[in-house]
């Protein structure tokens, strides 16, 4: 559940240095074939299907390794397969409705021309179990994997890197140092988006804040506060949605109850702005005489909102593009590209 508004909020570290990394343990074939009580070779035909074993020797196997989380480890000069899997952390409503996904890939598409590779996209929610996924892409049948969204522990991209397969997230990883990645720098776009609601003269300035334990989420947020410490007697106001509508409008309704001095709002995605826009309109606000709106992204939607909506853009189809070009080279897990973001100014604030 988003958390409830909160007032004088402290203003959140900035991301911490790089930790050691610990080391993943990746089970192997000799721990599958103890766990099942077979020989070593017993376990290797079971797995690679180059002989016939028994029906309960081949189930002991099997169960061994769905236990153990075991993946067969890609040789180094592997036969190349042409696809490159995407995998999207979020629920498949989401994904289907906002409009960051299709102009990524978009962006992904363009770095494939004359490469002879394909994409094959899965959809995961946050908090499901990975098992067959990770079998999947570390079982020699992609090329690459490139991570988008909130994808949590860092377990995933360590196994890939123990199977050899090339890894990129798209965002900021929740450890420095253990993959490769391509951002926005969210941040100083969450920084220009308070700024310019400062400059028009409104002194209350609330945010709608992502999730704070995704990096976009969390650099926004951060910016928010950075901009709010340096402005004389301003009092932060937050509250904190998911990246929706639904939740953009149950957050500024929250906001409205709490905070009802409230005179700008910075919403951490162009979905909640627009909600936000319609929980103003159902209390008979204005905006932006009333309540100044900006949001974040430069979504299609930001232009269709009545009035326009002011907007931070963030280049979506090139971070696909940047992204791929990283990912078939091949990166170490230290490299990483920020791109710059734009204020986008319309009627909203």
């Amino acid at each position: 559940m988003p958390q409830p508004v909160r007032g004088d909020a402290a203003v959140p570290a900035l991301p911490v240095p790089a930790l050691p990394v610990p080391t993943l343990a990746v089970p192997t074939l000799a721990e599958v074939a103890r766990h099942a009580g077979v020989s070593t070779a017993t376990a290797s035909r079971v797995i690679n299907r180059s002989a016939r074993v028994s029906t309960e020797v081949t189930a002991r196997v099997e169960r061994a390794v769905r236990e153990l989380a075991y993946v067969r480890l890609r040789a180094p000069g592997t036969r190349e397969t042409g696809v490159v899997a995407v995998v999207v952390f979020t629920d498949p409503l989401h994904y289907h409705t906002d409009a960051f996904p299709a102009r990524l890939l978009a962006g992904l598409r363009r770095s494939l021309p004359g490469t002879e590779r394909e994409l094959a996209v899965f959809t995961v929610p946050r908090r499901s179990r990975r098992t067959p996924l990770v079998r999947y892409l570390c079982g020699g049948h992609v090329d690459g994997v490139l991570l988008v969204g909130p994808w949590g522990d860092t377990a995933l991209a360590r196994l890939l890197h123990a199977a050899r397969v090339p890894v990129v997230s798209l965002g900021r990883p929740p450890e420095p140092g253990t993959v490769a990645f391509v951002d926005a720098d969210n941040l100083a776009g969450a920084r220009d988006a308070v700024r310019r609601l400062y400059a028009s003269g409104r002194r209350s300035v609330a945010t709608i804040a992502g999730p704070p334990d995704t990096a976009a989420g969390a650099d926004r947020l951060a910016g928010y506060h950075q901009t709010v410490a340096a402005m004389a007697s301003a009092r932060p106001a937050v509250a904190y949605g998911d990246f929706s509508g639904a939740s953009g409008e149950h957050a500024m309704q929250r906001l409205l109850d709490q905070r009802p001095d409230v005179n700008a709002v910075f919403a951490a995605s162009d979905l909640m702005a627009a909600g936000a826009l319609r929980a103003l309109r159902r209390r008979g606000l204005r905006v932006p005489e009333d309540v100044a709106l900006v949001g974040f992204d430069d979504s299609p939607l930001a232009a269709r909102c009545r009035p326009g909506l002011t907007t931070v853009r963030q280049p979506v189809e090139e971070l696909g593009s940047r992204a791929m070009d990283l990912l078939l080279r091949n990166p170490a897990r230290g490299d990483s590209l920020v791109l710059p973001t734009r204020l986008v100014v319309r009627a909203s604030g």
